[in-house]
């Protein structure tokens, strides 16, 4: 078990790295259907989540988060798989408990959207309270160490969320952040500074945006939730190319189609790790205390993030090192016969 909790360790400046994305990753190693998006590989490939989440910890992420994303009712009553509930996030939820204590990490239990939310319709709200409930009550029975509530588009839902992990949640702390679609306001009106700083007030421990847009896109946002709010805030971005002209993930064009990009070709628009690295480091300037990266995240992206904010995980023992290459290396390693050669074929392309 870590000797720290989510709240020690971000006391007086701390931080925290946490990988997200198993759900693009799964999908991408064929164990995840795409569309519906649920978290069947728990049920199925358990394994999988294992050596998955291993891999993240060995990257450096300080917490193992729970694969219970979009494992709720009303996603697997979509699939009607509704009677495999209890079993897939206790699955997920002993396998996250495991691997966080073999590693002293953190763990973390995870609630998300709904889908069925509606500001205007009261009955949903109650739907998404219980749904919320047994989550977090199957949660707290295995020591989590914090709860997520994440991807929320509308401030009323991440509310209930964190509402739900107060009043079950045996005390641990939440981290509640939501899906930036727009460049400013929740679906329900509220600028997002204002929105995290109204759950900050409301009692949760880290408040912030993940998912939907890029490390380009999401920034803007950020500085203005850090403007707003007294404690840690979180970013978590897609790793993808989004721009202003096309902010999200769900906007990117593929210009040999012109169709949607989401979510089959959005490896098209991978960020580079260059610039990953100058993410993070304009994440940590501007005060981001909560750092990951959300669906599109692969284990070499995390390592970055972990190296940029201090961290040297085991997986830096091998991060890239150019001067042992025998073209690009420098003099001890570089070879003239194919350092000359390969500079005259690239000039020529002959």
């Amino acid at each position: 078990m870590p000797t720290k909790g989510l709240l020690e360790r971000l006391a007086d400046g701390g931080t925290l790295v946490v990988a997200e994305g198993y759900l693009y990753e799964f999908e991408r190693r064929g164990y995840l259907k795409a569309g519906a998006f649920v978290p069947e590989v728990v049920l199925e490939h358990p394994e999988q989540l294992r050596l998955l989440s291993e891999e993240f910890v060995h990257a450096g992420s300080d917490t193992v988060v729970a694969y219970t994303y979009y494992g709720h009712r009303e996603k697997l009553r979509a699939i009607g798989r509704e009677d495999d509930l209890e079993r897939l996030q206790r699955t997920a939820l002993q396998i996250a408990r495991e691997v966080a204590d073999k590693t002293g990490t953190l763990m973390a239990g995870d609630i998300c959207n709904t889908t069925v939310f509606d500001k205007d319709d009261p009955k949903t709200h109650k739907e998404v309270m219980a749904m919320f409930k047994e989550q977090v009550e199957w949660a707290s029975e295995y020591n989590v160490d914090y709860i997520i509530g994440e991807t929320f588009n509308d401030l009323g839902e991440a509310l209930l969320a964190l509402e739900a992990i107060k009043k079950y949640g045996k005390g641990v702390p939440a981290v509640i952040t939501f899906a930036p679609s727009g460049a400013y306001h929740t679906f329900d009106g509220y600028l997002y500074g204002d929105a995290c700083r109204k759950l900050e007030e409301a009692g949760a421990a880290v408040v912030g945006v993940n998912c939907n847009r890029g490390p380009k896109s999401m920034l803007p946002i950020v500085r203005e939730i850090v403007k707003s709010c007294k404690g840690p805030v979180a970013c978590i971005p897609n790793p993808y190319r989004t721009t202003h002209e096309h902010p999200t993930m769900h906007s990117l064009i593929d210009p040999d189609t012109g169709k949607m990009a989401f979510p089959e070709d959005l490896p098209a628009w991978l960020c580079s790790r260059t610039q990953i690295s100058e993410f993070a480091r304009e994440a940590k300037e501007i005060g981001v205390r909560y750092i990951g990266l959300c669906c599109g995240n692969a284990s070499y992206y995390t390592r970055i993030l972990a190296e940029v904010y201090g961290r040297t995980p085991p997986a830096s023992k091998y991060s890239p090192d150019m001067s042992q290459h025998f073209v690009y290396g420098d003099e001890k390693f570089a070879k003239k016969y194919f350092s000359d050669g390969l500079k005259a074929k690239l000039a020529t392309n002959e």
